[in-house]
């Protein structure tokens, strides 16, 4: 099994210092500098952003700058919006489900790092995935960590760390991220 499989996987895997992957980081880096030195009406971005996200949803706007690791192990549903400095380390998979609003300066890090210095110095790293459930929304300068699963219509407020599992349809913010409250009938503005 190669390193990009274990990857996969989610077993540890060389993330620094294996060929495979070094093309693969250096690949996706070259299309975010391209796409982030775009501008933004340029017809030529839409084409850019599928091939660095093959499995893009429809009506989706990316505000540059945008950053990430592959690219290909992103999943982004339809009608998404995701506001300017997202970085979306995808080496465990990130899955953004439809109609999910994100505020500037996300950090979604699906990487794990050995605690011991002598493992990490030779590069191992185990990546574990992140998934956004449809119609969530994420405020500004949030940060996910690996393995996190965030239900769909939850609400994570701005500035919030989320370390762990975050349940639909609640409210959600601080650091560590922890639930506040459900969003209830009550939380209706009345337009609809």
């Amino acid at each position: 099994m190669g390193e990009y499989e274990k990857m996969i996987a989610g077993q540890w895997y060389d993330a620094n210092f294996d060929a495979g992957i070094r093309e693969r980081r250096a690949r996706a880096d070259e299309l975010c500098w391209r796409l982030n030195q775009m501008a933004p009406r340029d017809p030529a971005r839409d084409e850019l952003l599928r091939e660095l996200f093959p499995q893009l949803g429809e009506s989706v706007e990316l505000l540059s700058p945008l950053y990430v690791d592959y690219g290909e192990r992103v999943r982004i549903g339809d009608g998404c919006f995701i506001n300017h400095g997202a970085y979306l380390m995808d080496g465990g998979g990130i899955t953004i489900g439809s109609h999910v609003f994100i505020g500037p300066n996300l950090g979604a890090y699906t990487a794990v790092h050995p605690l011991v210095a002598k493992e990490r110095n030779q590069g191992l790293e185990r990546a574990l995935p992140i998934v956004i459930g449809d119609n969530v929304w994420i405020g500004g300068d949030v940060t996910i960590l690996p393995g996190v699963t965030i239900g769909a219509e939850a609400v994570i407020g701005a500035g919030s760390v989320v370390t762990k599992d975050v349940p639909a349809g609640v409210v959600a913010a601080g650091n560590p991220c922890r639930v506040l409250r459900p969003i209830t009938e009550a939380d209706r503005i009345g337009l609809l």
